[in-house]
């Protein structure tokens, strides 16, 4: 039986190119079938830069709707949902993991590769587990990946793109080269796994692979 995976979707519009946890490929080149619901008004910037507390019970309506719909297992497209992880296992029956930053606690010198470096507060990273003192390195504000995603514009240059995220994974490993592990904490990142992993000589963790063990 093919594993189903509910994903909690942001309200957005930008491009999703394979890879991207919104593009149904990426689940079923794994095995498993994606089940998609749109948070309506969840945007970026609501999710990352304010982490509005209003969208929580919007999040878990649209979870018990995947439920119904047979999602096994339920993820979300922003890694900054984390900060409903609690909440959202609490109200759901199936197992939940809101983020790959939940990963960090089980890995040896992980380094955390995020969308916003600067909205990844100490409150969050508690809230996911992620061990104290963890590096962790963001996209730069004037990037190409980072304008596109938080202005929701409808087009991007995915080679622009994937040259931004490579870069700050570079920087990432550079300022603390005893990482081993990068973590994508942005569920859009792992369009651009197979080039950070080459320009950095570190493997990566990502949502969709984390949901789609055992699928």
């Amino acid at each position: 039986m093919t594993l189903k995976i509910g994903i909690l979707m942001l309200d957005t519009r930008f491009p999703r190119p394979p890879g991207d946890i919104g593009h149904p490929d990426s689940f079923r080149r794994r095995g498993a079938e994606p089940i998609y619901r749109v948070v309506a008004g969840a945007s970026a910037r609501r999710v990352v830069e304010q982490s509005d507390p209003a969208l929580l019970e919007p999040f878990i309506a649209a979870g018990h709707e995947l439920v119904a719909l047979g999602a096994q297992r339920i993820g979300t497209s922003c890694g900054f949902l984390a900060a409903f992880q609690s909440e959202l296992q609490a109200a759901l029956p199936v197992p939940v993991m809101a983020s790959a930053l939940l990963a960090c606690a089980a890995l040896d010198d992980p380094g955390i590769l995020t969308f916003s470096a600067e909205s990844l507060s100490p409150t969050l990273l508690r809230r996911a587990g992620v061990p104290a003192g963890t590096p962790v390195e963001g996209v730069s504000r004037h990037s190409e990946f980072f304008r596109c995603i938080i202005n929701d514009e409808p087009t991007m240059d995915v080679a622009l793109a994937e040259r931004d995220v490579v870069e700050a994974a570079q920087r990432l490993v550079e300022r603390h080269p005893a990482i081993r592990t990068l973590v994508l904490e942005c569920t859009n990142m792992p369009v651009y796994q197979p080039a950070i992993e080459a320009a950095t000589g570190r493997p990566t963790v990502d949502l969709i692979r984390l949901l789609t063990r055992a699928a």
